[in-house]
């Protein structure tokens, strides 16, 4: 084939491959119509996306774009936030634009909620593709665009009203694989993939085992491969330095430079990064230290010692766990009943069919990755995919979060897996193969595996009570927050659970959120709440709180009150109003009471 041919046929790969994408996400809208759009009706589930709305407002108002700080929750002042700006302001565009043509903030706000998530849904979809054609051929397109999507529909990150940072992060990760399977065909596809795995970093740290993983790999590939990857180590390597400059300098005032966050961008994750990247730029480079495999062995070794040093010397506190430093009584009240926080083990003894759901298709992708490898033929895509399979099923396995990262990258060995017996069945149709090949289909679909588990669940479950609606709602529409939007702004006494909604859907502050760096207010809250209604009381005088919200039907108020039967909360929810409250008259009977506190109460 020629080299006119060859690149004629490839960018017909890509229009495909790009049409494939569209199509799955016009399906996921229609399915998404179909439900009425239920993230964008019921929006108060989701805190992280209403929180990212707030910020979005505050620096279309006028926040600087250094300044961090959620004023309106926690204690007086606010707290910093440790989320990134970069996602901030494409989301700010977005409305800024489609405010100038349809003249209404509101219509653009829902505009970009729809636009963005679809977006990277598109994205996602389209790399999940790219990666499967890269690792097993054209065969694996169809299989990968069909499971591929209905992975990304079943782990929800992606629906319209999804603006968290969690889908763009995984997009991105995706991104960097693909080019990397990409990269020994396509010269600048390791550069590229370089800067995603810094932006997919920067954006949050959630996704540092996943870029620091395919920058291992990389660096493994040189060392056992030397001049077959050379120049992909070298171009990876500066993309990744390259990138960690420009985000630096970009999201963190010159007054910060110095100051060390664990989890954040900061000085911590720009010398890591830089480091790492030019060092392997260099020894990539550099044929003294690349020319025999020893060599190479030698200098990446010393390039990893320096890495160890560098952490383990000037940043020591960012080797603990995550949350090494969180108030153990917020450990305690809070963070051990976040669902997507829990380990494996927790979530097998308290909701097994969601366990089978999460684990069970990576789980299946690890077993025909090790037959592939013990089979032998091992490639460096298989390298590259398996690496960040097993990666994310360890991280999944210690907290669940991770399991919407090992899901999608399941897909790609399973459509390989669907691939081969399609190839199989036609090539000599039996009734044997057809059955194979419906079962690669059927056992890939993580949806089935879900469905199935809840079925086997129920079978053995006494049926529940349906959940009363009105008073026992669970507080997610925006009309539930109605009423106290229309009251003038205050500081309002509310579980965490309610923090984001009441920010996105009023003018009032709140004391709590689920957020880790917001300690003092979450810990005021709960002193409150979880006290006797003599401490509410000190806590409402002390901090001038002008109204409490009660919603009987947010598990976590269900929670709380079961574990503290005598609080305050626990009165409240069985009715029992102390006297320096009086109930707002238009919430009774509502999903979302509210409580005025007595002037001189």
């Amino acid at each position: 084939m020629s080299q006119k041919s060859s690149k004629q046929t490839r960018h017909g790969f890509w229009r495909s491959d790009i049409a494939f994408a569209l199509l799955a996400l016009l399906l996921l809208l229609a399915l998404e119509a179909l439900q009425g759009f239920p993230q964008l009706a019921n929006p108060a589930g989701d805190n992280d996306s209403l929180l990212q709305l707030v910020e979005v407002r505050d620096l279309l108002g006028g926040q600087g774009w250094f300044d961090l700080h959620q004023y309106r929750m926690g204690l007086e002042g606010g707290f910093v936030m440790h989320w990134s700006r970069l996602l901030d302001a494409p989301l700010a565009l977005g409305i800024l634009a489609a405010s100038s043509l349809t003249g209404s903030p509101a219509l653009a706000e829902h505009i970009v909620q729809i636009f963005w998530p679809s977006l990277q849904f598109w994205l996602a979809i389209f790399f999940v593709i790219r990666a499967a054609r890269a690792f097993a051929g054209a065969p694996a397109v169809l299989p990968a665009a069909v499971v591929g999507g209905a992975a990304l529909y079943y782990i929800g990150i992606f629906s319209p009203g999804a603006l968290d940072h969690h889908n763009v992060q995984l997009m991105l990760t995706l991104a960097s694989l693909a080019l990397l399977l990409e990269a020994p065909m396509h010269r600048p596809a390791a550069f590229v993939a370089g800067i995603c795995a810094t932006l997919t970093l920067a954006i949050g740290m959630e996704s540092a085992p996943y870029a620091g993983t395919l920058g291992a790999v990389v660096a493994l590939l040189f060392l056992g491969t030397g001049d077959g990857e050379r120049l992909i180590a070298r171009d990876f390597g500066l993309g990744l330095a390259g990138a960690s400059g420009l985000v630096f300098a970009a999201t963190i005032p010159v007054s910060s430079w110095g100051v060390a966050q664990c989890d954040t961008f900061s000085v911590v994750q720009f010398a890591v990064t830089g480091l790492a990247g030019s060092g392997l730029a260099i020894i990539a480079s550099w044929k003294a230290a690349n020319a025999t495999a020893a060599r190479r062995l030698i200098s990446l070794a010393l390039l990893a010692v320096a890495l160890a040093l560098l952490v383990g010397l000037l940043f020591p506190q960012c080797l603990a766990a995550p949350y090494a430093d969180l108030d153990p009584r917020l450990r305690q009240i809070w963070l051990d009943h976040i669902e997507e926080a829990q380990s494996i083990t927790q979530l097998v003894v308290d909701d097994p069919a969601r366990a089978v759901a999460r684990f069970a298709t990576p789980l299946v992708a690890i077993v025909l990755m090790a037959l592939r490898f013990s089979h032998g033929g091992w490639r460096r895509q298989d390298s590259l995919v398996a690496a960040l399979l097993v990666v994310a099923l360890l991280v999944s396995a210690w907290e669940v979060r991770g399991s919407t990262f090992s899901i999608v990258f399941a897909v790609i060995p399973l459509s390989a897996w669907i691939a081969k017996w399609r190839q199989r069945a036609e090539a000599s149709p039996s009734s044997g193969s057809v059955l194979r090949m419906a079962a690669a289909w059927l056992i890939s679909v993580n949806a089935i595996w879900a469905g199935a588990a809840q079925a086997a669940s129920s079978a053995f479950e006494t049926a529940a009570p349906a959940s009363a609606a009105g008073i026992n709602a669970p507080c997610n529409s925006k009309a539930s927050f109605a009423t106290l939007g229309a009251l003038a702004p205050t500081t309002v006494l509310a579980i965490s659970n309610l923090g984001s909604p009441i920010l996105a859907f009023t003018g009032h502050r709140v004391f709590a959120g689920p957020y880790h760096r917001n300690v003092a207010g979450n810990l005021l809250a709960f002193e409150a709440l979880l006290g006797s209604a003599t401490d509410a009381k000190a806590v409402v005088e002390s901090h001038h709180v002008g109204i409490v919200a009660l919603c009987r039907g947010n598990p976590e108020s269900r929670l709380f009150a079961a574990k503290a039967p005598d609080s305050f909360l626990a009165g409240l929810m069985r009715g029992s109003v102390p006297e320096w409250l009086e109930p707002v008259a238009e919430t009774r009977g509502a999903p979302l009471e509210l409580y005025r506190v007595r002037p001189g109460g």
